[in-house]
Protein backbone atom coordinates (compact mmCIF):
# COMPACT_ATOMS: atom_id res chain seq x y z
CA UNK A 1 0.00 0.00 0.00
CA UNK A 2 1.56 3.10 -0.78
CA UNK A 3 1.71 6.22 1.98
CA UNK A 4 1.75 9.53 1.78
CA UNK A 5 1.87 12.25 4.12
CA UNK A 6 -0.76 14.01 6.48
CA UNK A 7 0.74 17.23 8.27
CA UNK A 8 -1.35 18.29 11.50
CA UNK A 9 -1.17 20.69 13.73
CA UNK A 10 -1.46 20.13 18.01
CA UNK A 11 -1.14 22.19 20.73
CA UNK A 12 2.39 21.64 22.59
CA UNK A 13 0.63 19.55 25.37
CA UNK A 14 -0.85 17.18 22.76
CA UNK A 15 2.56 16.78 21.15
CA UNK A 16 3.71 16.04 24.66
CA UNK A 17 1.56 13.43 25.18
CA UNK A 18 1.98 11.76 21.59
CA UNK A 19 6.45 11.79 22.40
CA UNK A 20 5.28 10.37 25.73
CA UNK A 21 2.84 7.42 24.45
CA UNK A 22 5.52 6.60 21.76
CA UNK A 23 8.29 6.51 24.57
CA UNK A 24 6.22 4.29 26.71
CA UNK A 25 4.82 1.68 24.06
CA UNK A 26 5.90 -0.13 21.14
CA UNK A 27 5.44 2.54 18.71
CA UNK A 28 8.51 3.47 16.60
CA UNK A 29 7.53 6.93 15.75
CA UNK A 30 4.37 9.17 16.19
CA UNK A 31 3.43 8.66 12.93
CA UNK A 32 3.22 4.57 14.07
CA UNK A 33 1.21 5.84 16.87
CA UNK A 34 -1.23 7.90 15.01
CA UNK A 35 -2.00 5.35 12.49
CA UNK A 36 -2.72 2.96 15.72
CA UNK A 37 -5.33 5.36 17.01
CA UNK A 38 -6.71 5.56 13.34
CA UNK A 39 -7.00 1.85 13.16
CA UNK A 40 -8.33 1.66 16.56
CA UNK A 41 -11.64 4.08 15.89
CA UNK A 42 -12.29 2.23 12.35
CA UNK A 43 -12.79 -0.89 14.27
CA UNK A 44 -14.79 0.85 17.01
CA UNK A 45 -16.74 2.11 14.01
CA UNK A 46 -17.20 -1.07 12.37
CA UNK A 47 -18.45 -3.00 15.42
CA UNK A 48 -20.91 -0.42 16.10
CA UNK A 49 -22.42 -0.54 12.93
CA UNK A 50 -22.97 -4.17 12.94
CA UNK A 51 -24.32 -3.70 16.47
CA UNK A 52 -26.52 -1.56 14.85
CA UNK A 53 -27.49 -3.74 12.10
CA UNK A 54 -27.96 -6.70 14.72
CA UNK A 55 -30.38 -4.52 16.22
CA UNK A 56 -32.14 -3.72 12.76
CA UNK A 57 -32.35 -7.80 12.37
CA UNK A 58 -33.56 -7.98 16.16
CA UNK A 59 -36.25 -5.48 15.79
CA UNK A 60 -37.48 -6.45 12.11
CA UNK A 61 -39.93 -8.81 13.22
CA UNK A 62 -39.91 -12.45 13.97
CA UNK A 63 -37.08 -14.59 13.02
CA UNK A 64 -38.17 -16.84 9.36
CA UNK A 65 -36.84 -20.52 9.28
CA UNK A 66 -34.11 -20.40 6.10
CA UNK A 67 -34.66 -24.18 4.33
CA UNK A 68 -31.63 -25.17 1.88
CA UNK A 69 -34.46 -23.95 -0.88
CA UNK A 70 -34.90 -20.90 0.68
CA UNK A 71 -30.43 -20.54 0.91
CA UNK A 72 -31.06 -21.05 -2.65
CA UNK A 73 -33.22 -18.41 -3.83
CA UNK A 74 -31.40 -15.98 -1.53
CA UNK A 75 -27.97 -16.93 -3.12
CA UNK A 76 -29.96 -16.72 -6.79
CA UNK A 77 -31.11 -12.95 -5.61
CA UNK A 78 -27.74 -12.10 -4.50
CA UNK A 79 -26.10 -13.30 -7.65
CA UNK A 80 -28.75 -11.56 -9.77
CA UNK A 81 -28.69 -8.16 -7.99
CA UNK A 82 -24.55 -8.32 -8.10
CA UNK A 83 -24.95 -8.91 -12.13
CA UNK A 84 -26.75 -6.08 -12.44
CA UNK A 85 -24.32 -3.88 -11.03
CA UNK A 86 -21.59 -4.79 -13.03
CA UNK A 87 -23.69 -4.45 -16.00
CA UNK A 88 -24.05 -0.31 -14.45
Amino acid sequence: MATTSLNISLPEALKDFVHERVAEQAYSNPSDYIRALIRADQKRRAEEKLEQLLLEGLESGPAQLVTPETGQALRREIQRRLSERQQD
